[in-house]
């Protein structure tokens, strides 16, 4: 799917992130499996990442992102219509995470649905929100993208278990005087799936699932050095635009060794790069609104600055967006 904005401009007006309070380092990982900090860093970038607690569930660590962007954006909760919640680490299948939250918040006018698609969760719920926004049906939203992948990492692996860490964030999307979302490119590949899985989490019986996550390492990073320069390149030509009108690059925080590969392979300079899988590891859906946080923290995210951000992930799931940043652009 690829398109342009072409309706009301639609905004980020509000920004809020959180992740737990444990840190964990490459070191006390080589304490529990065969793996060293050297390894680790030479093949990931990551040194450390944060991890929940036992009684820490996904909404325990999006709450606080919410409240944040809320307060960020100036918004009641209470004028919130939409809540989108990007996850594949629900708190329970049902009542939803995103119900949950709304409850918590004090939301009894929004509509909210849990959203599933892998690490690229938070593009699709961006771009799903734009879509409710610019018809109408929604006046102003809320989008949570967030993960605690902690919970089903087989910790006697290695191959999963040093790449992923727990965190959460959120944006208020509503309508802006000027600049905004110029458009998505999302897709998936069901064919791929097998590469990045979680056998026995549904209703498909398998033979002894033990519940947590797989992944084919090769295929995987195979697959995303090749989808994320396609998939920026695609919403890039859509909207008219090229890579040296690009201020601002957030890829999804997979493996610094995929991040470099995109933005060389797409030309764009390492200093226009958003990279803090170092500190978070791969956050899934919680991996862009983080990184967009680290932004605005360090000047990025002036007003009319053109923000690419592209995910991938299990499903296997790409996307794309691109946004004009408006610094104080609530429409009057």
């Amino acid at each position: 799917m690829l398109g342009s904005a072409t309706g009301p401009r639609i905004g980020i007006t509000g920004l809020g992130t959180h992740v737990p309070e444990r840190v964990l380092t490459n070191d006390e990982l080589a304490r529990i499996v065969d793996t060293s900090d050297e390894w680790i860093r030479e093949r990931t970038g990551i040194r450390e990442r944060r991890v929940a607690a036992e009684e820490e569930a996904l909404t325990d660590i999006a709450l606080p992102a919410a409240r944040a962007a809320l307060a960020d954006a100036g918004v009641p909760a209470a004028e919130i219509d939409l809540l989108i919640c990007a996850t594949v680490t629900p708190d329970m299948m049902f009542p939803t995470s995103s119900a949950l939250l709304a409850d918590a918040l004090g939301m009894p006018k929004a509509a909210a649905y849990d959203l599933l698609a892998g690490c690229t969760g938070f593009v699709y719920a961006l771009a799903q929100a734009y879509g409710m926004l610019a018809s109408g049906l929604s006046r102003c939203a809320l989008v949570v993208g967030g993960d605690v992948l902690s919970k089903i990492l087989d910790w006697d692996d290695r191959s999963t278990l040093v790449l992923f860490g727990d965190g959460a964030g959120a944006v208020v999307m509503e309508a802006v005087d000027h600049g905004g979302f110029l458009g998505f490119e999302l897709g998936a590949d069901g064919g791929g799936g097998e590469h990045l899985w979680l056998p026995g989490s549904g209703s498909r019986r398998f033979e002894n699932p033990n519940g947590y996550v797989k992944m084919n390492g090769r295929e995987v990073f195979k697959f995303a050095t090749r989808i994320m320069v396609y998939s920026a390149e695609q919403i890039l030509s859509e909207c008219g635009k090229t890579v040296a009108d690009v201020d601002v690059y957030i890829p999804h925080q997979a493996n610094k060794r995929i991040i470099d590969y995109a933005a060389d392979k797409l030309g764009i300079p390492l200093g226009k790069t958003v990279v803090n899988v170092d500190r978070y590891g791969n956050t899934s859906s919680g991996s862009i609104p983080l990184a967009l946080t680290d932004a605005r923290a360090e000047g990025r995210l002036r007003d009319g600055a053109l923000v690419l951000m592209t995910g991938m992930g299990a499903g296997l799931t790409w996307g794309s967006s691109l946004i004009e940043w408006t610094t104080n652009g609530r429409a009057t």
